[in-house]
């Protein structure tokens, strides 16, 4: 592909390495502006006053692991956010005092995961927390004082997955998996839980049907409900009859969020995303906002934060083949003004387009895909490649979870080495309706892997594909996909790379995370029941650790040492199969990393080996290792002679 050689090289740390800024914030009065950015080299809270963004300063001096999620007290006093310990997902909650920078652990325990039950817009100085420190398969409720850090407890929880609040922090539903998969909603009566449930849905509604809260005054209940129907649709209850209005529906998608009156709780409007995102305002004061927005930004956007009088909002926005952009828009004057780039070091970058398209399985299922066609090979624009080439089947996790449109900094990386894209929504991905998701129950392997073989196929036939040139690449049930991939069908892919990706079935729901305990009757239903005959056998089948002798095409793998969802097991196991029947694997472990990797250091050097690696089958072009590795924790425990770069 000549013209690939005239496209400037990207390099990693502009698309991997910590970001200039991230996630920007508005405090509720309005007064001071709080983001993300490097401190030391490790994403930190930093803060500014609204009328004076320069004058910032570091919050928080976190010195290993970035924080990732931050967010503000509701009375404007401190900011919020939790951490967890080299990626063991037991997340603490942290505040720090905006006045005096004090820092409190709001929740002191060891082998804890805090949840967010609920908060409100009248009592500003608390809110209730669901904590699983008595017993880690249970999160009890407590009502938590923001400013002294007092908890109470206010119900010890012994039976439900989740709970939901009013706005006066008054326990309003808890939600419990029933014997067939689905969910049964409850009634609180004072501070017990009546024994009858008002609500119930079937294991088939069980992913498209969810409460999405009450209003302030607790008179309606809003649900996003797939029953009885396809797509799941945003209706209203009236809280003391049970009488239901139907608010909104799309045909080929779920009501995916609402934009809610902050002081009434009543929607405003919402979102549904097919290929592309799609916001419906129910109100004409809204519908100017984003009329107006609409008119001043190129590609997508929406609202990241928003005063308490909703006179400011933080607007986000993807220019889709540029850097991400966050602005400042007030209003009430009709200003929007830019508040940052959030990788500034990529204007002017070779960014590629990415494509919406609807892909056929081979038993007529639509599947909504995404393509980067890799750069140069696109001159005209007409979203086809002049020839075939090497092409990266990026497979999403979950696989309870969808791909969507817009930036992805995989996608780019990969099309400015030489690869075209392909990111699929396989059966069972979320957002399409209940049909296109229980088209997915206990088809692990099976018309899962078909959908993407059929994605390959027809890629091929479309003239963008090389055949004896396609990766499969992903993590979590993408890394089970490319390990599923090279067992069942070694024919069809050049490599594969497996990150934190599951090897046996049945080791996997065995070692799930105490939490998920409550809700395992839906992995039953919906990948086997290990506990039958039946069951156990379809996970057998559906696991690669068996057919490991049958992978002939590279493969990578990397995993998390404190993963709590896809043990380190999973990896090992699938490498010591292959060392045995004396099959080459490159195999990479972090030790302080979970599921995925949160440290720019590590994510650098796993896509530094991946490209590197890549290279090696595909052939594209990648940036040399050089010394990324040396402030990673990467630990190549097998293969290095694999990967260009590593030695021997």
């Amino acid at each position: 592909m000549p013209a690939l050689d005239t496209i400037p090289l990207i390099p990693r740390e502009h698309l991997f390495g910590n970001p200039t800024r991230a996630q920007g914030q508005i405090s509720p009065d309005g007064k001071w502006l709080s983001w993300l950015a490097p401190h030391n080299d490790v994403l930190n809270i930093w803060l500014a006053p609204r009328d004076n963004p320069d004058d910032a300063r570091a919050m928080t001096s976190a010195t290993d692991r970035p924080i990732r999620q931050h967010m503000w007290s509701p009375d404007g006093t401190s900011l919020l956010y939790i951490q967890d310990k080299a990626g063991d997902e037991n997340f603490l909650l942290y505040r720090v005092d905006v006045v005096s920078g004090e820092e409190t652990t709001l929740t002191p325990f060891e082998d804890t995961r805090v949840q967010i039950v609920g908060s409100s817009e009248t009592i500003k100085n608390a809110i209730l927390v669901g904590l699983n420190n008595r017993d880690p398969q249970w999160h009890d409720v407590h009502r938590l004082n923001l400013t002294t850090g007092e908890l109470e407890l206010i119900y010890e929880n012994n039976a439900f997955a989740g709970f939901m609040a009013d706005d006066t922090l008054t326990l309003r539903m808890a939600m419990a998996q029933n014997d067939a998969g689905g969910t049964d909603y409850f009634r609180f009566d004072g501070n017990s839980v009546e024994e009858e449930p008002f609500e119930t849905t079937a294991m088939e509604d069980s992913m498209t049907t969810s409460p999405a809260g009450y209003t302030v005054d607790g008179s309606v209940l809003y649900w996003l409900d797939g029953r009885g129907r396809n797509t799941a649709a945003l209706y209203a209850q009236d809280t003391a009859t049970g009488e239901r209005t139907l608010i909104a529906e799309d045909d080929k998608a779920d009501i995916s969020g609402t934009l809610r009156d902050q002081k009434t709780g009543e929607v405003l409007g919402y979102t549904v995303t097919y290929l592309r995102r799609e916001f419906t305002a129910l109100d004409a004061g809204i519908g100017a906002s984003f009329d107006f927005l609409d008119g001043k930004l190129e590609g997508d956007f929406g609202i990241s934060s928003r005063t308490e009088a909703d006179d400011t909002w933080i607007i986000w926005n993807d220019p889709l083949t540029a850097p991400a952009k966050t602005y400042i828009y007030d209003r009430k004057a009709g200003t929007l003004d830019p508040f940052y780039v959030a990788r500034p070091e990529l204007e002017g970058a070779p960014l590629q387009p990415m494509h919406g398209i609807e892909i056929k399985s081979r038993d007529g299922l639509t599947l909504p895909s995404f393509l980067t066609l890799a750069a140069g090979s696109d001159p005209d624009g007409n979203g086809k490649p002049d020839a075939p080439g090497p092409m990266v089947l990026l497979v999403h996790g979950g696989p309870w979870a969808r791909d969507e449109y817009g930036f992805n900094s995989q996608h780019q990386m990969l099309a400015n080495r030489g690869y075209h894209v392909l990111s699929v929504n396989f059966r069972g991905s979320t957002g399409f309706g209940k049909d296109f998701i229980n088209a997915g129950n206990k088809q692990w392997g099976l018309a899962m892997h078909d959908d993407l073989i059929d994605a390959v196929e027809w890629a091929i036939e479309e003239g963008i594909a090389a055949r004896d040139k396609v990766a499969i690449m992903g993590g979590s049930y993408g890394g089970y996909a490319t390990l599923a991939g090279l067992t069942f069908t070694p024919e069809v892919f050049a490599c594969g790379v497996d990150v934190v990706g599951p090897s046996n079935l049945e080791t996997l729901l065995s070692t799930i995370p105490p939490y998920w305990a409550p809700m395992v009757k839906i992995f039953h239903e919906r990948m086997g029941n290990p506990e039958t005959e039946e069951g156990l056998a379809l996970l057998k089948a559906a696991s690669p650790l068996y057919k490991a002798d049958q992978i002939i095409k590279p493969l990578l793998i990397a995993q998390g040492a404190n993963d709590p969802r896809v043990k380190q097991a999973e990896s090992d196991q699938i490498v010591g199969a292959m060392k045995d029947a004396g099959i080459p694997v490159t195999y990479v472990l972090y030790p302080d990393e979970g599921h995925g990797f949160a440290k720019p250091d590590n994510s650098l050097a796993f896509f530094a080996i991946t490209e590197n690696f890549l290279a090696e089958t595909l052939h594209g072009r990648a940036e040399p290792l050089g010394d990324v590795l040396e402030p990673s924790t990467a630990e190549i425990v097998e293969g290095k002679s694999h990967v260009k770069g590593l030695g021997g």
